[in-house]
């Protein structure tokens, strides 16, 4: 039976992709000397946000997410950020492999939310393995499954995926919003006469500013109705 242990070497962004990737680099050991011919490798990437502490410009972008700090012993949880896969080729002892880890910047998803929310420091990341191991020896080939009890631990720099979405989205990000709001915005942008979308978004951010500002004024909260 074999006996296989994985090392996660190092997590880079990866300059050559057509959309945004990290790559990991794995170190992945045979220690029974078995000749492995092949291994289908399947990994599921958790983020550890209970393994780290938060300043708290950090603690604000994180509301949405876990709620107040006092909330946080039983908020501040593990939680899925990626799944994903590679072929792992012929080795007999120890060898390593490059496991692509595609990264979306969609705040729809909590785990591109989390990580823009962080200033700098590490995000703990727990990486756990299945799979198909395929051996062969003098009796041909044989099939064996990767244990599920195999995983590593990688603390991962924030400044990493900072390069990755400054490489693929510089100074920008993007928002998936319902299509009856985004014809809306469209009918705003036209009839205001704006030539872009911050233009758009930076002339609602003010009406709303001088409408809160308004609602609180003195003569608002005192009933006068004078302006």
């Amino acid at each position: 039976m074999i006996a296989l242990a994985f090392e996660v070497v190092d997590i880079q962004p990866e300059p050559y992709a057509a959309a945004p990737q990290l790559t990991a680099t794995l170190r992945v050991t045979e220690s029974s000397g078995a000749a492995v011919h092949a291994i289908a490798l399947r990994c599921q990437v958790r983020i550890l946000p209970q393994r780290r502490g938060y300043t708290p410009d950090e603690e604000a972008g994180l509301l949405d997410l876990f709620g107040e700090r006092g909330r946080w012993p039983t908020t501040l949880k593990s939680f899925l950020w990626l799944q994903c896969s590679t072929m792992v080729q012929g080795f007999t002892g120890e060898t390593e492999v490059r496991l692509p880890l595609p990264c979306t910047f969609d705040f729809d998803v909590s785990a591109a939310k989390y990580l823009q929310s962080l200033r700098d420091g590490l995000v703990p990341l727990e990486l756990l393995f299945s799979g198909t191991v395929f051996t062969r020896g003098e009796a041909g080939f044989g099939v064996e499954q990767v244990p599920w009890d195999l995983e590593a631990s990688y603390r991962l720099p924030v400044e990493a995926w900072r390069r990755l979405i400054d490489q693929y989205f510089p100074n920008t990000g993007w928002l998936r919003l319902d299509r009856d709001v985004l014809s809306g915005l469209l009918q705003y942008k036209a009839a205001h006469g704006l030539t872009s979308w911050d233009a758009t978004m930076e002339s609602l951010l003010a009406n709303a500013t001088a409408v809160s500002a308004e609602s609180f004024s003195p003569s608002a909260l005192s009933g006068d109705p004078r302006p």
